[in-house]
């Protein structure tokens, strides 16, 4: 039974989704671009030609007002990140979004002085 204050239509609180995952990307399990889940996602301003998007595309696009990670967009629509990138990958085509590649840090993750401060850290929590 659906909940007429609820604000997601595609949301029912028996049944769950009324539309299935693959559905909204159209089957396609592809995206057109490379996306990792923490890749950095935002909307441009530009890219006014995606009328044809769907609804689940203006939601992405809303949550990309401030950057965000691809593996958070897919838990705020409650899809499947291999979903999510496909949608995305549409956005990024039509030039409302753009990504940026995590940061990797450049510290080795054995350095002695880093592993020393965190069994510090930890000693002094216990």
């Amino acid at each position: 039974m659906r909940d007429p204050e609820r604000e997601d239509p595609y949301l029912d609180d028996d049944a769950g989704r009324l539309v299935r995952p693959y559905t909204v990307s159209n089957g396609r399990t592809r995206p057109t671009a490379a996306f990792d889940l923490l890749t950095l996602v935002m909307a441009t301003g530009r890219g006014r030609s995606h009328n044809y998007l769907g609804p689940d595309h203006s939601e992405v696009l809303g949550l990309c007002k401030n950057p965000i990670t691809v593996a958070e967009i897919a838990a705020h629509i409650k899809m499947p990140a291999a979903v999510t990138k496909v949608l995305l990958s549409d956005l990024v085509d039509s030039g409302a979004v753009t990504t940026r590649e995590p940061v990797v840090p450049r510290h080795d993750s054995t350095d002695r002085d880093l592993l020393e401060a965190v069994l510090h850290g930890l000693r002094k929590r216990l």
